[in-house]
C-alpha cells in the first residue's frame, strides 16, 4: 500500500488541518512526520521557550494522533532532505503540508518541491494558517497594502472565511511504521536548571490547552477586550498568540467562535486583531 506523509510544521493539531484531510483523502496510508531543522539557512533558530513549548505540543499531537490509531514520526536534520528520504523510506507518492511564509521556509519548501517532483512524487501545500493569503488582498493597483485600516476594509470585503474543518475520526497508518526519533533525546526542556515552573504553571500546551483558552476567553475577557487589551496589569487579552504560533488553534476557528457569540464592539475589535 502506498503511503501519503502529512507534514507538520506550525500546524500543530488534527483540527481544522487542510494538509491532514488531503493525506487522508487521497486513500492512502497517512504517515505523519514532524521535522526538528536547525541546520537549514535563513530558517529562525527556536529560543529556550520556544522549545519548551515546543516539546509539550508535540507530546500533545502525538497523543491526539494515537487516538486515531496514528502516530507522529519524529526527524531531526535538514527538512528537505529528511521528507524526501522518508518519501523514499516508506514509498510514499504524496507529501502534504501547509504553507508558512517566511523567506527561508519559502525557498526551502520550493526547493523541496521541485526535488519531490523530479523523483514522481506529488507535493502539494495548503493554506491553514491565515484568514486570507497575503496575495488575496491587494490594493486597487494591485500593491500589497501598507496601511492597517485599508487593508482590514479590503479584508472585510472579501468571502468569509468560512466553517474550519473537521478533525478526522481515524488515520489509516503504514503495514510498518518508519522509525522515529525520541521525543526526550532532542532536550527540548530545560533540566539544569529547571527554570519552567512559571510556564508550566500559567500556559497548557497543545491543541486541548488552544481549545480551552479560546472558550475561557470568550466566556470572560471577550466582553471587556476593546477597553481592557492595552493594560498589562489585567487580564484583558485572549492569551492564545503562543497557541496560534505553533498552530494548536486556527484562525478559521477562532474566528467561527467569536462570530458565534454574536456581533459586538468587542468581538469586531478582536476580529480586527486576529
Amino acid at each position: 500500500m502506498s503511503a501519503s506523509i502529512i507534514w507538520f510544521r506550525n500546524d500543530l493539531r488534527i483540527g481544522d488541518n487542510p494538509a491532514l484531510l488531503a493525506a487522508l483523502g487521497s486513500g492512502r496510508a497517512v504517515v505523519p512526520l514532524y521535522v526538528l531543522d536547525e541546520e537549514t539557512d535563513g530558517i529562525r533558530p527556536r529560543g529556550a521557550a520556544s522549545r519548551w513549548w515546543l516539546h509539550h505540543s508535540l507530546q500533545s499531537l502525538d497523543a491526539s494522533l494515537r487516538t486515531l490509531g496514528s502516530r507522529l514520526i519524529l526527524r531531526r536534520g535538514p527538512a528537505e532532505h529528511v521528507v524526501a528520504g522518508l518519501a523514499v523510506e516508506s514509498g510514499a507518492d504524496a507529501v502534504y503540508w501547509n504553507r508558512v511564509y517566511d523567506r527561508g521556509s519559502r525557498e526551502r519548501d520550493a526547493r523541496l518541491k521541485s526535488a519531490l517532483g523530479a523523483r514522481g512524487v506529488r507535493a502539494e501545500s495548503l493554506k491553514a494558517n491565515l484568514l486570507y493569503e497575503p496575495w488575496e488582498a491587494k490594493t486597487l493597483s494591485g500593491d500589497p497594502f501598507k496601511v492597517f485600516t485599508p487593508f482590514w476594509r479590503a479584508c472585510c470585503n472579501l468571502p468569509s472565511p468560512g466553517h474550519p474543518l473537521p478533525a478526522p475520526r481515524s488515520l489509516p497508518g503504514p503495514l510498518t511504521w518508519p522509525a522515529s526519533e525520541v521525543l526526550a533525546s532532542w532536550r527540548l526542556k530545560p533540566t539544569s536548571p529547571d527554570w519552567a515552573g512559571g510556564l508550566r504553571a500559567s500556559w497548557v500546551p497543545g491543541e486541548a490547552g488552544a481549545l480551552d483558552r479560546l472558550t475561557d476567553f470568550l466566556d470572560g475577557a471577550l466582553e471587556r477586550y476593546r477597553q481592557d487589551r492595552d493594560f498589562p496589569a489585567v487580564e484583558g487579552t485572549s492569551r492564545l498568540s503562543p497557541h496560534l504560533a505553533f498552530g494548536e488553534v486556527s484562525p478559521r476557528h477562532i474566528w467561527r467562535a467569536a462570530t458565534e457569540r454574536g456581533h459586538s464592539a468587542a468581538t469586531e475589535k478582536f476580529l480586527a486583531e486576529l
